[in-house]
């Protein structure tokens, strides 16, 4: 039989393109720049090519059944146990196909969280059918352990048969732990109290997965695919060998462990973390004599990617991961609500979380293809090398002695810390970009709504007796952020926010580009731009200056236009009252005299804009 790809016609009349030719037309856009320019880095020191072949000989990553859809899972996350339920409801009805019991003190709270005595979870799963295929994902941690127990109770009190019940039941000490920094136990007194529940909650004929191996704690930290990914085999195999410690096989312990991994808007790394993992934990089943099954594997919308400022730009991150999640073969998505970030989110943030991936699976029929990434080239070898890194690190935690021992070493942590500090550099520096916080910003964005609630105050949770390293969550934006609440502080208090007046030389052709710039440049820190004509004559041009009454001048055009009058623009705003003078472009030879003229400093692309924006800040305050 000839396939379409054997059949075409129209190409045939076209000469065979080699890579040959596809690197002369480029050299020839270079223009003598090298070619290394083209090629990216991750976080991880793994190369990306800007061309690769198709990949021979390869086949799919299976996840789901084949065209079988994930699910689509919402956060039920209201400390007000009725409003909850009348949420999971709604959800339910409006297409949800599963919830996720996020308890206060789990890992992914995120400040609020259910109640997790026994009186909440019935009102909570009041006319829930849990029996009808609704997948249920419990999110837990150390204080709210028993809300598992008491969801078990809930079931067998209203007659149900457990094994009919999809339930996920979320714990997870390790991942607690490693956000916290301590533990109140050993690894010998945990494992035995973890795999207790499991037994107990088989006995009463759930069929799990019991235990979650928790990637998101790497990945909300500020860590990289391939610590992320190590993390979770190095907790998968630490609970697969306590079920069969505690006498389980190793064929049924194999069904009791499943992971959680993050999804954010990097649809390439985040489709090759999914397929790696897969291929990963298939490794270790084989390992243990185990015929590999497909891992079952939940994936959350990044936290760390969300920002409260134009928080609707979330909506566009948060849609490219569910998309490449559920490409990648993730078998249930939680979308986090655009709002996350602000608060309590309401009906509206979570209609638009939950209608993401209702047109992603109805309207795009994206589960319709099994791996539709396998064979090309670029995911097949970025999958391969992260599965070749995470092993390698897996391997690291393992000669420390297993999960538990790895974070009492810091195996995690310092890489962890280490790559953070390199991504929070390159926000700084604006080269990682985040829409809507450090570029693009919004000043007058209307403040979007989230719901009052109260957070549950749970007591606090055994003691501090083995302490390390923690691995607290974080959000990109927030540095940027603090900049823009002190914007709003002023702006509240003085009725004004601070503002850097626009000190344009020459035509429009001349500053155009570059006023645009320090515009998004000083407004991603909250100071307002105030816009100017061009200017010729330095005498108006101070003026206009003190007539805005703006705090900080930057002098914008191009770079001819500064060799001729930047240096008596610079000393004619100093004269005006300018006491912080920018300029947005590199110096380069002329900095002495510009400073000289009266310039403190300069704006441009691939410098720190966080640390400016702060000087900025402690020069005004100065005044």
């Amino acid at each position: 039989m000839t396939s379409v790809t054997d059949d075409l016609p129209l190409a045939a009349d076209f000469p065979k393109a080699t890579p040959e030719d596809w690197r002369k037309l480029v050299d020839g856009v270079l223009k003598g720049a090298p070619f290394e320019k083209l090629v990216g880095k991750t976080y991880d020191g793994i190369k990306i090519e800007p061309l690769y072949p198709r990949a021979k000989g390869v086949a799919p990553v299976m996840g789901r059944p084949p065209a079988a859809p994930w699910q689509i899972v919402q956060r039920i996350d209201h400390p007000d146990a009725a409003l909850a339920n009348a949420q999971a409801l709604q959800d339910l009805e409006n297409g949800a196909t599963g919830l996720a019991l996020v308890f206060a003190g789990a890992n992914g709270a995120r400040g609020f969280g259910l109640e997790p005595s026994a009186e909440a979870v019935a009102k909570i799963l009041k006319d829930i059918h849990l029996d009808a295929g609704i997948g249920i994902e419990l999110e837990i941690g150390p204080q709210s352990r028993m809300a598992a127990i008491h969801v078990a109770e809930y079931v067998k009190s209203n007659g149900l048969d457990p094994a009919a019940c999809n339930i996920r039941f979320g714990l997870d000490p390790l991942a607690a732990g490693a956000v916290w920094g301590h533990s109140p136990y050993t690894w010998d007194e945990i494992a035995p109290a973890i795999t207790g529940a499991i037994k107990g909650l088989a006995g009463l004929g759930f069929k799990g997965p019991f235990a979650s191996a928790d990637g998101r704690v790497v990945h909300d930290a500020g860590g990289s695919e391939v610590q992320e990914l190590a993390f979770v085999l190095a907790c998968g195999v630490a609970y697969l060998r306590a079920i069969e410690g505690a006498g389980i096989p190793l064929e049924a312990a194999q069904g009791m462990v499943y992971a959680r991994l993050a999804a954010d808007a990097d649809q390439f790394l985040t489709m090759a973390k999914f397929r790696a993992l897969r291929l990963l934990w298939a490794r270790i089943e084989s390992a243990c004599g185990l015929t590999p099954k497909p891992l079952f594997i939940a994936a959350d919308t990044a936290w760390r990617m969300l920002t409260q400022r134009d928080p609707y730009v979330n909506m566009l991150r948060a849609t490219m991961a569910a998309f490449a999640a559920g490409l990648a073969g993730a078998n249930a998505i939680t979308v986090l609500p655009h709002t996350l970030a602000l608060g309590l989110p309401d009906t509206f943030a979570r209609r638009v979380a939950r209608n993401t991936q209702l047109l992603l699976l109805e309207e795009c029929n994206l589960a319709k293809v099994s791996d539709p990434a396998a064979g090309a080239g670029g995911i097949e070898t970025l999958t391969a090398q992260l599965c070749d890194a995470a092993w390698a690190l897996f391997q690291e935690s393992e000669s420390a002695g297993g999960a538990f021992a790895a974070l009492q070493q810091g195996v995690f942590q310092s890489k962890v810390a280490a790559t953070r500090k390199a991504r929070e550099a390159n926000i700084a520096k604006r080269r990682d970009i985040l829409t809507g916080a450090s570029e693009f910003p919004n000043l007058h964005e209307s403040e979007a709504t989230v719901l009052k609630a109260a957070p549950i105050a749970l007591p606090p949770y055994g003691g501090e007796t083995y302490k390390f390293e923690a691995l607290p969550p974080i959000r990109l934006a927030e540095p940027f952020e603090a900049l823009r609440d002190k914007s709003d502080a002023s702006l509240k208090a003085r009725g004004a926010r601070p503002k850097v007046f626009l000190a344009n030389l020459g035509t429009p052709a001349d500053f155009t580009a570059r006023a645009t710039f320090a515009k998004s440049f000083f407004e991603a820190g909250g100071i307002e731009a105030t816009g100017s004509e061009g200017f010729a004559d330095p005498a108006k041009l101070a003026a206009a200056f003190k007539a805005s009454g703006a705090e900080l001048a930057c002098l914008c055009s191009s770079d001819k236009v500064y060799a001729e009058h930047a240096e008596a623009a610079a000393k004619a705003l100093q004269l005006a009252g300018g006491r912080h003078i920018y300029l947005a472009g590199r110096p380069a030879e002329a900095e002495a005299a510009l400073r000289a003229a009266g310039v403190t400093g300069f704006v441009f692309a691939g410098g720190d804009a966080l640390a400016a924006l702060q000087d900025a800040y402690r020069r005004m305050e100065q005044r």
